[in-house]
C-alpha cells in the first residue's frame, strides 16, 4: 500500500524500521486557504512535508515591513522548521496557506529519533537545507542589488505562472511585500508597466497584457 513517503523521492533510502515509525507517528493535515500555519515566537511541533498546496513563508522587518522569504510547494519541506528543530529555537518567520494544502507534520520526537538512526533520512532533510539556504542568499543579493523593475518584472511573471493566466490576485501592497519595498515604490513601477502597454490594473488584480515583453526585459536585466 502507497505511503506518503512514496510522494518524496529523497525518502526512498529510508529503511523500514525508520519509515514504519514516521508513518506511525505523522500526521496528515489538511487546511484551508488563509491558515497560519506556525508563527513568530512559538517553538515548531512538527517538521512539516507538503503533499498538496502552497504555503508562503513571510517575515516582519522591525519596521513593520513584510516580505517573503520562500513558498513551499508540494513535494517540499518547510526549512524553517526545519532549522528551528535543528535548533530548539522558536519560529522567527509565519507560514500561512496561500490555497488549501496538505501536509505531513512529523513530530519533535520522531524528527530526533530518524536523523539520529537513519543516513536516508538525515541527507534528505539536509539537502533540503542546503538548497533553501542558497535560495534565501539569493533572495537577500537581490533586495540589496537588483533593479526593482526588473525584479517586479520577473515578480509578476512568476505569480501568473503560479494563477495559471494572465490575471493574477495582488496589490501594490501584496508586491511591497513580495518584493522587500515599499508600496510606493511599486505603485510607480506598476504605473510605467501600464504605460509601456505591459499590464492593466484593476482593483485587487493585475492583468498581464504583454507577458512577452515582460519576459524579455527580465532577460535583459537579470536579478
Amino acid at each position: 500500500m502507497p505511503q506518503w513517503t512514496d510522494r518524496f523521492p529523497g525518502l526512498a533510502g529510508l529503511d523500514a524500521a525508520t519509515r514504519d515509525r514516521l508513518v506511525s507517528d505523522a500526521r496528515v493535515r489538511r487546511h484551508p486557504a488563509g491558515t497560519v500555519l506556525f508563527g513568530p515566537g512559538r517553538p515548531p511541533e512538527d517538521l512539516l512535508l507538503l503533499l498538496d498546496g502552497r504555503l508562503r513563508v513571510q517575515q516582519a522587518t522591525e519596521g513593520g515591513r513584510e516580505i517573503v522569504l520562500y513558498r513551499v510547494h508540494a513535494g517540499e519541506s518547510c526549512v524553517l522548521t526545519t532549522a528551528c528543530l535543528l535548533a530548539y529555537e522558536d519560529n522567527a518567520a509565519e507560514a500561512v496557506a496561500e490555497t488549501d494544502v496538505e501536509a505531513v507534520a512529523i513530530p519533535q520526537a520522531a524528527f530526533d529519533a530518524a536523523m539520529g538512526a537513519s543516513p536516508a533520512f538525515r541527507r534528505f532533510v539536509l539537502e533540503a537545507y542546503s538548497q533553501r539556504l542558497t535560495d534565501l542568499f539569493l533572495t537577500v543579493e537581490e533586495i540589496a542589488f537588483g533593479r526593482m523593475d526588473a525584479r517586479l518584472a520577473a515578480k509578476l511573471l512568476e505569480l501568473s505562472d503560479d494563477a495559471g493566466g494572465p490575471r493574477l490576485r495582488a496589490t501594490h501592497a501584496t508586491l511591497a511585500t513580495e518584493l522587500g519595498t515599499a508600496r510606493e515604490v511599486v505603485s510607480r513601477q506598476m504605473a510605467e508597466f501600464a504605460r509601456r502597454g505591459w499590464v492593466e490594473q484593476r482593483r485587487g488584480a493585475v492583468d498581464l497584457l504583454d507577458a512577452d515583453a515582460m519576459r524579455a526585459f527580465a532577460a535583459r536585466n537579470p536579478v
